[in-house]
């Protein structure tokens, strides 16, 4: 700092106030214009709080609050905010800044309409729908960091829930929309949970029939939450445990069959395991929509011998089907010759279908004597 001697000229830029410091000291606000300071061997400074900003964050503010109550009443806005508070400061009319329980602070009003709103905290937290509208403006247009730690927001999704736990006491569940919480001096957390209709794949499980045949299944499941705050207060992760619960019930349920029963109604795997955990998950807020087996892998060595059982199978009923159609035919036959022996123009009627059945085999027929004598020379009748 650079000392001065005899007078010195000083100037204030329309607009603006400046705080005249003689030797680092307050002496006195300088409006605008031009000014002769007395120096003599001192330093003199000027200190523009506008060009610092809104916030005037100077070693001076603690003085000027302590000792210059008509100094900061004429130049500045005041805000202490008390331990139960918060306070809001906008700044020509749109939020800028959030100000913690506790804080004291000067903010400059010469260029900018300064003001400080003070707002309780409620007891649950709660942030109100309008001013959680403001703050996530304020945090778009400065930041997240601009909310520090002092805020949390919380956007749900349609379809979804939030649960929200405010200093360790569940709240009730969210509704979708953006939601607001203060977390001043307490834990706040608010997960957001998915109500639609979800999947779950349990693949590649090696389980033993009763038989001791090894399979491989792979198991599809839908479910969702019918109370989402009640699953979670039950479990720590629901899809976890409800992974686990359908494990278990598929490996009880194919280790309770043979083979044979698993691959003549695989449907009863399903019925089983929808059954069994259903009735587990029902208490604790999921519900379980539908189970099924999608796949039942068998070992090498095993579709063989099931490929060659069930070609023996088919082979066996090709051949019944065979002789049931040649035992007919037969039947047939033996009913047509008796309907023949005593019918002599049935018999007639015969020959002569098998007779244009051979001509239509022949390209060429010579016919010597007649058609009669063909006919004739052919068959002879009673």
């Amino acid at each position: 700092m650079k000392k001065t001697f005899g007078f010195k000229t000083l100037q204030v830029n329309k607009g603006e106030t400046a705080l005249l410091l003689r030797n680092g000291d307050f002496v006195r606000v300088l409006p605008p214009g031009r000014h002769r300071v007395w120096a003599w061997g001192d330093a003199l400074e000027l200190l523009r709080p506008a060009a610092q900003g809104v916030a005037f964050e100077h070693p001076l503010a603690d003085y000027l609050m302590a000792h210059e109550p008509q100094v900061v009443a004429d130049h500045f806005v005041r805000a202490e905010v008390g331990q139960a508070e918060v306070g809001l400061l906008y700044v020509d009319e749109r939020l800028a800044r959030v100000l913690p329980p506790g804080a004291r602070a000067l903010f400059c009003r010469q260029m900018h309409a300064v003001r400080v709103e003070l707002l309780p905290l409620p007891a649950d937290a709660r942030i109100a729908a309008e001013l959680a509208q403001r703050l996530q403006q304020m945090a778009q247009r400065q930041g997240p960091e601009s909310l520090a730690a002092g805020v949390l927001l919380a956007q749900v999704p349609p379809f979804h829930t939030g649960l929200a736990e405010v200093g360790g006491q569940v709240q009730p569940p969210l509704p979708p929309g953006l939601h607001g919480f203060w977390r001043f001096g307490q834990p706040v957390q608010v997960s957001v949970v998915d109500l639609r209709a979800q999947t779950t794949e349990v693949a590649g499980q090696d389980i033993l029939t009763r038989d001791k045949v090894g399979l491989r299944l792979n198991l599809s499941a839908v479910w969702r939450y019918a109370d989402a705050q009640a699953a979670f207060a039950q479990w720590p992760k629901p899809a976890e445990h409800l992974y686990r619960e359908l494990q278990f019930a598929l490996r009880a349920a194919v280790g309770q069959r043979t083979l044979d029963a698993l691959l003549e109604d695989k449907a009863a795997i399903d019925t089983a395991v929808l059954e069994q955990v259903r009735a587990k998950l029902a208490a604790g807020g999921v519900l379980l929509e539908s189970v099924g087996v999608k796949d039942i892998i068998l070992p090498g060595e095993m579709r063989n011998i099931l490929a060659q059982v069930v070609e023996a199978e088919k082979a066996a009923q090709a051949n019944v089907i065979r002789r049931r159609e040649e035992t007919a035919a037969t039947r047939s036959l033996l009913n047509t010759a008796k309907v023949m022996e005593d019918n002599p123009i049935a018999l007639r009627m015969k020959e002569l279908e098998t007779l244009e059945r051979v001509a239509e085999r022949i390209d060429k027929i010579s016919v010597v004597g007649g058609l009669d004598q063909v006919l004739n020379g052919l068959v002879k009748l009673r």
